[in-house]
């Protein structure tokens, strides 16, 4: 593993325990680790931003190793509660990483608000798979393109547009206040990625959105505020919800 990863010592040291651990449980199973999200992309916020990993494996996880990386995560965030719904690891065949966009795979995760489970996965993570194999940084084994085949630009723009309808329906059933910034600032990213091609961090494509959206500039503000204040106990979660669902629908328009 690289000594530096981040300039976060903090978050290196993290890094290299949770690469000890995986190591531990998984041996040569274990064949790729990867680091992306705000850590790379930029304006990585050690209060609210999350960890996002993927764990390369060379076939699925037994009941075993599953059950051992559960105990695992659990013991991470007793350790560290400050990190509690703030790590996101995707463990992924080497194969399912080969088929991903022709047939659905059996996949460990875990990520904030969820604990470690198995879902599947298909082309519904071809965002995620671009973004590791262009920006990740390689914590162990080769880098991403070996694993990962070239995903065009314009497969991946093709894929966010596709993605933004997702929301329509998530936010009918959710109204706590960090899922609505999240929300609100996912579109705000996923605008700013179909209109320059780039993939920002979320404050970066806020701001921008903020200036070409005057209409809504100080809505998209405050979801940058309710980020860091979504814990206070005296968030009124109600309020606001109308408003960031119709937020939330004007900007699945614009993208589309």
């Amino acid at each position: 593993m690289q000594t530096q990863p981040t300039p976060h010592n903090d978050i290196n040291y993290l890094l290299t325990e949770l690469l000890t651990a995986m190591q531990t449980i998984l041996g040569e199973q274990l064949v790729g680790l990867y680091l992306y999200g705000s850590l790379v992309t930029g304006d990585f916020d050690p209060q609210v931003s999350d960890i996002d990993l993927l764990a390369v494996i060379a076939s699925e996880l037994s009941d075993e190793a599953f059950y051992a990386l559960h105990t695992m995560h659990d013991n991470f965030v007793a350790r560290h509660k400050e990190w509690d719904n703030r790590i996101e690891v995707a463990y992924v065949s080497a194969a399912a990483l080969k088929t991903y966009r022709t047939q659905r795979s059996l996949i460990a995760v875990i990520s904030p608000g969820e604990p470690f489970h198995h879902k599947e996965a298909g082309r519904d993570w071809l965002i995620n798979w671009y973004l590791v194999r262009e920006k990740g940084v390689t914590l162990f084994g080769p880098t991403p393109d070996k694993f990962i085949d070239l995903i065009t630009k314009e497969e991946w723009l093709q894929a966010v547009r596709e993605y933004t309808s997702v929301w329509r329906e998530w936010i009918q059933h959710t109204y706590q206040r960090k899922e609505q910034a999240y929300a609100i600032l996912t579109l705000c990213r996923a605008y700013y990625t179909l209109s320059k091609g780039e993939y920002p961090s979320k404050k970066q494509a806020a701001l921008w959105a903020a200036e070409k959206l005057p209409e809504w500039a100080s809505f998209i503000k405050q979801a940058l505020v309710w980020r860091s204040t979504a814990h206070d106990e005296d968030v009124d979660h109600v309020t606001t919800i109308e408003e960031t669902r119709r937020f939330v629908h004007y900007m699945i328009g614009l993208c589309q």
